[in-house]
């Protein structure tokens, strides 16, 4: 995938609005809401953009917090793999880390949508792994 392709989106939704950049070499496309939303402290919620998308075979799409609303108002995203053979409505899984309601009118940057590219290995069981410098130390292990 080059810099010059283009990543097709279908609107699901007359109040949908196309993914737009931040700046020209921002890594992700900013998401819409379509919906007004409240969410209150601790509370999750799946909000809807109103659109899909075509990520292209050997790419996927991760859907990430915005760094604003992450250190403004605590918003983080729970999950966000888009396949390149999911065709449904792409939707942000927010949670209200913070202390305060969030308010978000429709039509409010959600989240951000960054495409990369993957490989897509065969599982197999083995006998052995190839040994490396850190083994098997855990979490923290390196210092």
């Amino acid at each position: 995938m080059s810099s010059h392709q283009v990543l097709n989106f279908k609107r699901l939704d007359e109040r949908a609005t196309l993914p737009t950049r931040g700046s020209a070499a921002s890594a992700g496309l900013d998401l819409y809401s379509i919906e007004d939303l409240s969410i209150a402290p601790r509370q999750r919620v799946l909000a809807r953009t109103g659109i899909s998308v075509a990520v292209p075979v050997g790419f996927y799409g991760r859907v990430a917090p915005r760094s604003g609303l992450a250190v403004k108002n605590g918003l983080d995203v729970l999950a966000g793999v888009i396949d390149a053979d999911y065709r449904g409505e792409v939707r942000c899984a927010l949670l209200n880390t913070g202390d305060d309601a969030i308010d978000l009118p429709a039509g409010s940057r959600l989240c951000q949508l960054i495409i990369e590219q993957i490989i897509t290995p065969v599982p197999e069981w083995a006998e052995d792994l190839d040994e490396t410098a850190r083994g098997a130390g855990g979490f923290g292990s390196t210092g």
